[in-house]
């Protein structure tokens, strides 16, 4: 858009320089846009329209509500992640927080105080669901899920539980340390009813909310919560801009240092770019860097979410040389590396670009949710292994002597 287009878009083959899971590919499809003199709500508008008329071509399904919208504090505070499967409830309730904007519930936290119950009291978070209906697990099934949470995918130490009874009392893991009136007042603070089942996961906040995000995800699958022929839509908005590594920082020792959290081009929200600018961005002390003003820089970001699936994602891009600057120096970039790697970007904002901002939309991974598929293996005409290798070619191969001469190429 620097150059002067006014808007574009392509198909493009993507390749990742990450680990992959289950639902990943090393070579995947994305639809790529871009627009100049756009606005965030701008790009929302028109593909909030685009989905749904995929929905209604595709799958024959009028999506007539507005598409939700959820700020990523929101989302990280009551699902536990940032693209959160809004298909059925099951929100989280924060006993405990190591961030003070998702709440510490003062009276659950005096509770924990009193009972003595170090795992509670020493955790960084408590957190909790309440799950319908299934008060009345047997103690297999209790055990199974603690052995579940213990997995090396989820790492948990244990899971406490309290069993809400229909005659109204309730039975605890815990029992030695809360009378059943404290138990109680736990389980109404998650919206619990008799008949209901309270899971608490405990332990480091980052570790804990993701824990008790897949959690909740299992339970809604165990419960037939999450129905193939609902669909959800979602936007996530006001991502934070920057995210804290303790990694060293040869400015400032083990302070740690600010990463970006998408991207070092996208912009921050209007209303935060002046304290970008004006705000020295060396952490002095890491144990406060929440206190840092680039700690609630939003961002000028957005992510589209279908069933708990991130199908799409982009920004408003940042356009402004000084601005541009400014971003390099809070990633720890010097002035003479940002100009050797990224001068010409600099130097084309010196006449003039246009605010600009665009999206991606993951093409395997949106067909994939339409065609009622888990994996997007199912959707990719030559899919990878976990080892990037095609096994229908059986590519990556050796190749013969005779091909690498007629290529004048060399094995080294």
């Amino acid at each position: 858009m620097v150059s002067g287009y006014d808007r574009y878009y392509q198909v493009v083959k993507c390749f990742r320089d990450e680990d992959l899971r289950a639902d990943r590919q090393p070579e995947f499809t994305q639809i790529d846009c871009e627009m100049s003199f756009v606005e965030q709500e701008d790009i929302l508008n028109m593909f909030e329209g685009m989905i749904k008329f995929i929905f209604k071509k595709v799958k024959g399904i009028e999506y007539d509500e507005p598409v939700q919208r959820m700020s990523w504090s929101e989302a990280m505070c009551n699902y536990g992640n940032d693209k959160p499967d809004t298909r059925f409830g099951l929100r989280l309730a924060n006993f405990k927080s190591a961030f003070e904007n998702y709440g510490n519930d003062q009276e659950a936290v005096k509770l924990f105080e009193a009972s003595g119950f170090k795992v509670f009291n020493e955790a960084e978070a408590v957190l909790a669901i309440a799950v319908p209906d299934a008060g009345g697990y047997s103690r297999k099934q209790l055990d199974e899920l603690t052995e579940w949470v213990k997995r090396p995918q989820i790492g948990m130490a244990g899971l406490a539980y309290i069993r809400y009874n229909m005659d109204g009392s309730l039975k605890s893991s815990v029992d030695k340390f809360f009378q059943e009136e404290q138990l109680k007042i736990l389980a109404e603070k998650c919206k619990a009813k008799p008949g209901d089942l309270v899971l608490i996961l405990a332990g480091r906040e980052e570790r804990t909310r993701k824990a008790i995000s897949e959690l909740r995800l299992e339970m809604g699958e165990r419960l037939g919560l999450r129905k193939k022929d609902v669909f959800k839509l979602l936007w996530i908005i006001d991502f934070p801009l920057f995210e804290y590594s303790d990694g060293d920082n040869s400015a400032n020792g083990n302070a740690g240092r600010w990463v970006a959290r998408h991207h070092p081009f996208t912009s921050p929200k209007p209303e935060h770019i002046q304290v970008m600018i004006n705000t020295d961005p060396e952490i002095k002390d890491a144990s406060q860097y929440l206190k840092h003003p680039f700690a609630g820089i939003k961002a000028n970001a957005y992510d589209m979410v279908l069933n708990g699936n991130e199908i799409g994602g982009g920004s408003i891009r940042i356009f402004q040389r000084e601005l541009q600057e400014k971003m390099f120096t809070a990633l720890g970039m010097s002035r003479e590396e940002a100009l050797h790697k990224f001068g010409f970007l600099l130097g084309a904002f010196e006449y003039g670009a246009p605010p600009h901002g665009g999206i991606a939309f993951g093409f395997d991974r949106l067909c994939a949710i339409l065609g009622g598929s888990e994996s997007i293996r199912d959707f990719i005409a030559f899919p990878k292994n976990n080892s990037g290798r095609d096994v229908m070619l059986d590519a990556p191969s050796t190749i013969d002597e005779k091909q690498l001469k007629e290529l004048s190429i060399k094995p080294l």
